[in-house]
C-alpha cells in the first residue's frame, strides 16, 4: 500500500467517525425523555400523554392527533382546493374523501373527536368557499352551500358522522 492509499483510507475513516458523530449529536438533540404521566410528548403524527376531560375536568392518559399532523392534513386539504383546480367536482370530491377516510383510519386510535370535528369544519369551510367561487356566488356562500348541502347533496364525507368502531387490533 502506497503512502497516498493509506492516506486516503485515514481521511475516510476520520471523516465517517465524524459523521457519526454528527448524527449521534443530532439524535440526541431531538431525543428527550419524559414522564407520559405528567406531559405531553408527540410520536408518529399522535400526542400522547395527559387529557383533560371536558365533561367534568379529570385528567386521564391518551393519544390524539398531534397539532402538527392535523396542520400538515388541513394544507393538503387546502392545496386540492385551490383556485387553479378546474376538475369536475365529483373527482375533487372523490379525492377529498379518499383523503379524509384515510386520514380518520390512521388516526382511528385513542381521542379523536375534536380533532375529526376541527378537520370537519375547515374542509367544510374551504369546499364551501370551493364551490361558491366555482358557481360565482355572491359573499361566501353560507346559503346556498349550508352544512347539508354540502355534507348531503354534494357527498363530502363528514368524520364525525363515521362509525367510533374498535380498531381491529383491539378486536382479537
Amino acid at each position: 500500500m502506497t503512502i497516498a492509499e493509506q492516506v486516503e483510507k485515514d481521511l475516510v475513516a476520520a471523516l465517517k467517525a465524524r459523521e457519526e458523530l454528527r448524527l449521534s449529536v443530532l439524535r440526541m438533540a431531538k431525543t428527550s425523555l419524559k414522564n407520559a404521566r405528567q406531559e405531553r410528548f408527540d410520536f408518529l403524527g399522535y400526542s400522547c400523554g395527559p387529557h383533560r376531560y371536558k365533561a367534568n375536568g379529570k385528567w386521564y392518559l391518551s393519544a390524539s392527533p398531534s397539532k402538527k399532523s392535523m396542520q400538515r392534513f388541513k394544507t393538503k386539504v387546502g392545496n386540492l382546493l385551490v383556485p387553479g383546480n378546474n376538475d369536475p367536482w365529483p373527482e375533487v370530491r372523490d379525492t377529498l374523501n379518499r383523503s379524509l377516510l384515510g386520514w380518520s383510519n390512521y388516526f382511528c386510535y385513542g381521542t379523536r373527536r375534536s380533532a375529526f370535528r376541527c378537520v370537519d369544519r375547515y374542509a367544510y369551510e374551504r369546499v364551501r368557499n370551493f364551490l361558491a367561487r366555482r358557481h360565482k356566488v355572491a359573499g361566501r356562500g353560507i346559503h346556498r352551500f349550508s352544512m347539508d348541502v354540502v355534507y348531503g347533496e354534494r357527498g363530502l364525507l363528514r368524520l364525525e358522522r363515521l362509525p367510533f368502531t374498535a380498531p381491529s387490533c383491539a378486536l382479537r
